[in-house]
């Protein structure tokens, strides 16, 4: 297969060959329908000067004058009407001229050659040495009657700058090859770079480097593929971190509905512990059916899945109901609340936000201190209605603020005391204040306390 390099190289050079022949076509053209009249016309003026101070000067030698003409960067064919053939400067490479145009000539006629010269492909009418590409005036000298045909030689005029322009030509040619070759390196130097760094990606080794120093869309895309791979190796942490988790989250109730199932089948066994025992083991069964809802509800959420149900509501009424079923906790855990809750109404999915609420509101009582507060707020702020959570828990630092709604993202364990807790529930919360078309935004500092701020539209 071949490589972008090479592409680039010979894409780019026949670029510059099919415009070096559309640029020479084009001034051909412009030769054939400019350029070419004009020379004519001025050869011409020069010929008739020349037939003109002959005619004035009868004394002059007609042939030393047409010769010291030639001399000076002219081919000259003279003829009289006797047929009688004169040459002067350089050769003609082609003497081909009709005796009808001799004739035409020397009965008074001009002959326009040089603009009626076949129209070729190459600017024939301006570098063909021949004789038919001439001007031919009547020429008058001592009472005699000639046929004067000229043309400009122009290897004798143009010759040092037909090898300066081949020169040029030959160099512009290597040195636009030399350039291209070594500017498509360093264009595809970064793009192959990039392609062996997806490599590495998909081998799972995400520490890559890339120049990210150029100021231009490579340097860009490089940025934004070390941004790409970081997020990669971030998601890949959290994919190991989730399976370890879950592997935890799920073996531990398991472990303990089968401990106290074989503890039940004791036969000396109370029937205060086989209560006991039954509770715990409806406990972990809770606790495996939360985890697995939690996990079903963030896959639709993920999968952008229509379960979304929007009506009008009471968002204040919903939260007081929501206070009130968590107010056992707070007063077992000494944490006192206040709140303001005005009845405001918007247009959402009333089960969704109450998801939202809830999982804001528990982890406010979860991470608390005892007898710390809680203070809940709703405001409505022209089209927009802001809730507000504050608490006086163990707050966050600047890391897991940054990751906090990152799926499957749990706060140092070493700070939580062993809460129990998914890592799911802040995921599913920022994703459903999204699909909401709103925002969520964390305050907080360590061991001072967080304040979530949830802004809906509420319409």
């Amino acid at each position: 297969m071949k490589t972008l390099y090479l592409k680039f190289v010979v894409i780019t050079i026949g670029i510059m060959i099919l415009s070096s022949i559309f640029a020479f076509i084009l001034s051909n053209t412009y030769y054939q329908q400019k350029l070419k009249p004009y020379n004519d016309q001025k050869n011409t003026n020069i010929a008739l000067d020349i037939a003109e101070f002959a005619d004035n000067h009868p004394n002059i030698n007609l042939k030393e004058y047409l010769e010291n003409i030639s001399s000076i960067g002219y081919q000259i064919y003279l003829i009289d009407n006797s047929g009688k053939e004169s040459y002067y400067g350089a050769p003609f490479r082609k003497k081909t001229l009709s005796n009808s145009t001799k004739e035409s000539v020397l009965n008074g006629e001009v002959f326009h050659g040089m603009l009626h010269f076949p129209q070729e492909t190459f600017v024939t009418g301006f570098f063909a040495n021949e004789l038919k590409n001439t001007i031919g005036i009547p020429l008058k000298h001592k009472e005699k009657e000639y046929a004067l045909f000229i043309r400009p030689d122009i290897k004798l005029l143009f010759n040092e700058m037909h090898i300066l322009f081949g020169w040029l030509l030959a160099l512009t040619i290597i040195l636009s090859i030399v350039i291209v070759i070594f500017s498509t390196k360093y264009l595809v130097n970064p793009i192959s770079k990039l392609t062996i760094a997806t490599k590495s990606l998909s081998k799972g080794n995400f520490n890559v480097e890339l120049d990210i120093n150029r100021h231009d869309e490579l340097g860009e895309l490089s940025h934004s593929f070390l941004r790409m791979a970081r997020k990669l190796e971030q998601m890949d942490d959290m994919r190991k971190e989730f399976i370890s988790n879950i592997s935890h989250d799920i073996q531990s109730p398991l472990s303990n509905i089968k401990g106290y199932t074989n503890l039940l089948d004791s036969e000396s066994l109370g029937l205060e512990e086989k209560d006991q025992y039954i509770s715990i083991i409806n406990g972990e069964i809770t606790r495996l059916s939360t985890l697995t809802k939690q996990l079903l509800l963030l896959a639709s959420l993920d999968r952008n899945e229509d379960i979304m149900k929007r009506k009008p509501f009471n968002i204040g009424e919903q939260m007081k109901e929501l206070v009130r079923n968590y107010q056992w906790q707070m007063d077992e855990k000494g944490i006192m609340l206040g709140f303001t809750l005005p009845d405001v109404e918007i247009t959402g999915d009333p089960s969704l936000l109450h998801t939202v609420w809830d999982n804001l509101l528990t982890n406010a009582i979860k991470y608390n201190k005892s007898n710390g507060s809680i203070e809940i707020s709703l405001e409505a702020k022209g089209t927009s209605v802001l809730v507000t959570i504050e608490d006086t828990g163990i707050g966050l630092n600047e890391k897991e603020k940054e990751r906090i709604f990152d799926p499957f993202y749990r706060v140092d364990t070493a700070r939580t005391r062993s809460v129990e807790g998914t890592g799911l529930g802040l995921s599913i919360v920022a994703t459903i204040v999204k699909l909401h078309g709103g925002q969520i935004h964390v305050d907080s500092a360590e061991d001072e306390g967080t304040t979530f701020v949830v802004e809906l539209p509420i319409s």
